[in-house]
């Protein structure tokens, strides 16, 4: 982009003068509304999208946002390192977040402060335009693409050209919800998650005229949030010059047929699986075959296919005697991996509950450019990872890092969790995601110790149904919910188990318990011990959870469910809160605890919903979709019985549940709507998926019904 003389705005003076004029006049456009709607001139809900759409989110605390900042495939330099780390010090708390989709987030951030901010980061090639809003969000890939031993090819050519190509595309600014992109390198291992998102390509090698030509396996309608859909095979193999015009036609079916008034449908696995795979294929081949030629879908993939990126220095070897230091010796062990080019290595600097503070980031850089030539990458863990590392530097790389409080022996291992804000900022946070991830880091320093290196469990935290933890992929996930027992209420986590990263996250896992939130450490060590005593030679965890079933599995952790009046106050109490969870809302009679007959109506439904996924689990698949719906109405019971309704009274419950939760905006729509859609279905025969859904939305269900009650 050509830069040039700027007319007067907010933004334009001698210093961002040598911006690009289109990101500058973008920048400036931002900050007149910002002061627009600040001077009551303009409505806020019509800024909220505006400002969404520029990475600027609204946290739990008033008068902060949260700033999500777009590092499309995770690629920084050590020039932006150092503009992120002064940023965080001078507009938020001093620590940048790294997040699951390879963004980096400030927190605390004064709105005043986002158009400058926004100024700065440009001047090293970094926009948070689309980070956040209905758009198409940061474009991921493997950060190890084109090092990776086990790559087809490198995609990260592909992967730049669909985000330069997406960003600000006319075609991609009227969808319902967002809409997720991701590459992966190969098809088993974990690094791209191509199976979970709206697009996920794969690269594999087809064949033209005798010669290899690269393209890609690309699935459709993926995603997790509150109901997880396995993304659809869209076909087996596509071109890689053929990737962004087919990117192109899916956003236009998706912005045109997508659903717009209800939000918790609006992402594209609900197009996909409303209209069917192959009636989506349809109307996309026939978009592709009308759209324009675009001369930017072979410019782009030619300019990034000029990127090539190299080593500092030259091939060597690790020093004969490095691993005699024990401490060195363990974090090779964990943190380094062999590229494909011999003689250098990838480094994985493993991050806390994905935070570096800006010393720690200013001195990444500086180390960076010490080693490496900007080559390092966040990556989908929550970490850095520096690539082109010459082994004969791992040493010192070693030692630099241990100076800065950043060579954690325990990348991909066990210790390494990953977990969303939570409580801590979010809005929608039910739990401390972060308390549990904090709290489970000080565990495997002290008693779990024995555990933190283990490399066959990977542990995931979400503070609610959202999944921005990505609690369904993990071996064991943590999902934040709520639940009351007479009189108390208590913050819980539900236990996700059978999920796996590999394979493009091959497989989602299921709610197998519930525990109050500060016995989720114990739940992971006993989950832990008994996988090691049980395992066969070379199972994975999620092979191992299918073989035990979820049965088995939740009795093994039963003795942590919490119990009708439950003594232990800290069942209460979330992690790393000392504060009540919530208030005592009633005082029971001398002669004993008065229990509602809602909270039995909710312990039955809460069995009928296990029941369900044993049958499942079992492959009876019919009989799990009747159970679900039955758990359902029976958490809709409990609510109406709080109105007075009795059983005895034969009333229509989906049509009372309408009248007085639904339609009084009680109870959260989309899961209502959930159970009115199965309640009005007509029998027919039940997909294993269908099954599955049906499972999942009764859940959900029970835990609205649990928060509503838990408020009554």
């Amino acid at each position: 982009m050509a830069t040039t003389e700027a007319s007067p705005g907010p933004g334009n003076g001698g210093r961002w003068a040598r911006l690009p004029a289109d990101v500058r006049e973008e920048i400036d456009v931002f900050e007149k509304q910002l002061r627009s709607v600040q001077a009551g001139q303009t409505p806020e809900k019509v800024f909220t999208e505006f400002r969404l759409r520029h990475g600027v989110y609204g946290q739990r605390q008033a008068g902060v946002q949260m700033q999500r900042i777009k590092i499309p495939l995770g690629m920084l330099t050590a020039e932006q390192m150092i503009c992120l780390a002064d940023l965080s010090e001078e507009v938020s708390d001093g620590v940048s977040h790294i997040t699951t989709r390879q963004d980096v987030q400030f927190h605390f951030v004064d709105i005043d402060d986002t158009p400058d901010m926004m100024r700065r980061l440009a001047e090293v090639g970094i926009t948070t335009r689309e980070a956040c809003g209905n758009v198409v969000r940061n474009v991921t890939a493997c950060p190890e693409a084109g090092v990776c031993p086990t790559q087809v090819f490198d995609v990260t050519p592909h992967a730049q050209a669909m985000a330069r190509f997406l960003l600000r595309h006319p075609d991609a600014q009227n969808f319902g919800r967002k809409f997720k992109v991701a590459y992966s390198g190969c098809a088993e291992r974990a690094c791209g998650l191509a199976r979970m998102h709206d697009i996920g390509a794969v690269a594999v090698l087809g064949e033209e005229d005798g010669r290899p030509v690269e393209g890609f396996r690309v699935y459709v309608g993926g995603g997790l949030g509150a109901i997880p859909h396995q993304a659809k095979l869209y076909s087996e193999f596509v071109p890689a010059g053929e990737m962004l015009p087919l990117a192109q036609a899916m956003a236009r079916v998706f912005a045109r047929l997508g659903e717009k008034e209800n939000r918790a449908r609006a992402r594209m696995k609900f197009l996909v699986e409303g209209l069917g795979p192959a009636e989506f294929k349809r109307l996309v081949e026939d978009e592709r075959r009308k759209l324009p030629s675009d001369a930017r879908w072979r410019s782009l993939v030619a300019s990034a296919a000029e990127y090539s990126e190299g080593p500092l220095a030259g091939p060597s070897e690790l020093p004969a005697d490095a691993l005699r230091d024990s401490v060195f010796a363990a974090w090779f062990e964990t943190n380094v991996r062999p590229q494909a080019q011999e003689g250098y290595s990838i480094v994985e600097v493993s991050l806390p509950l994905g935070d570096i503070t800006a010393d720690q980031l200013r001195g990444l850089a500086e180390a960076s450019r010490r080693y490496i030539r900007d080559t390092a990458r966040t990556t989908v863990s929550q970490n850095i990872m520096l690539r082109w590392v010459s082994m004969r530097d791992l040493p010192a790389l070693h030692a630099d890092l241990d100076r800065l409080g950043l060579a954690r022996p325990n990348a991909s291992r066990m210790a390494d969790v990953t977990a969303c804000p939570g409580t801590d900022s979010c809005k929608l946070g039910i739990t401390s995601s972060r308390g549990l991830a904090a709290i489970l880091d000080q565990e495997f320093a002290g008693g779990m110790s024995a555990a933190a290196d283990r490399g066959d469990l990977k542990v995931k935290i979400s503070g609610c149904f959202n999944s921005c933890g990505q609690h369904h992929i993990a071996d064991v996930g943590f999902l934040g919910s709520v639940q009351r027992k007479g009189n108390f209420t208590a913050p819980v986590f539900q236990v996700v188990l059978g999920g796996t990263t590999e394979g493009n996250a091959a497989s989602y896992g299921m709610v197998t318990g519930k525990v109050p939130a500060r016995r989720a450490p114990r739940v992971l060590e006993r989950l832990g011990e008994f996988y090691a005593a049980n395992k066969s030679d070379g199972e994975t965890f999620s092979a191992f959870v299918e073989r035990m079933g979820k049965a088995r599995m939740k009795a093994e952790i039963g003795e942590f469910a919490l119990k009708a009046y439950e003594e232990d106050p800290e069942a209460y109490l979330d992690n790393r809160q000392t504060w009540a969870y919530h208030k005592e809302t009633g005082v029971g009679e001398c002669a004993g605890e008065v229990v509602d007959q809602a909270e039995f109506m909710l312990e039955e439904a809460d069995r009928l919903v296990f029941e369900a996924t044993v049958d499942l689990d079992n492959g009876r698949f019919g009989k799990a979709s009747d159970g679900a719906l039955a758990a359902t109405r029976r958490a809709a019971d409990a609510l109406l019985s709080t109105r007075g309704l009795l059983l005895s009274d034969n009333y229509d419950c989906a049509a009372e549940f309408r009248r007085l939760f639904y339609d009084t905006g009680e109870f959260y729509k989309p899961f209502a709507e959930n159970f009115f859609r199965a309640d009005g279905a007509n029998g027919g025969e039940v997909t294993p998926e269908d099954s599955r859904r049906r499972v999942e939305e009764a859940a959900l269900f029970l835990e609205q019904a649990q928060s509503v009650y838990s408020k009554a």
